[in-house]
């Protein structure tokens, strides 16, 4: 498990903030259970423990420029 900060990736940003809205809503339409909260765990249980750890355990470089509240 690593532990502190995460390496960006360009890559994966970009893609991340393009490819999905229109695939999301689709998926939305035809899986009534798409994206409710909770499925993660139902589908793959050990996955979603492993990412909760994860986003605890470490940090993008673009918290460290978000505003504290």
């Amino acid at each position: 498990m690593k532990l502190g900060m995460r390496k960006p990736s360009l890559k994966r940003s970009l893609r991340a903030r393009t490819t999905g809205k229109v695939k999301r809503a689709i998926k939305r339409k035809t899986n009534p259970l798409y994206g409710k909260k909770g499925m993660g765990l139902v589908r793959d249980a050990k996955r979603a423990a492993y990412n909760r750890i994860y986003k605890k355990a470490t940090v993008s470089i673009w918290d460290l420029f978000k505003k504290r509240k």
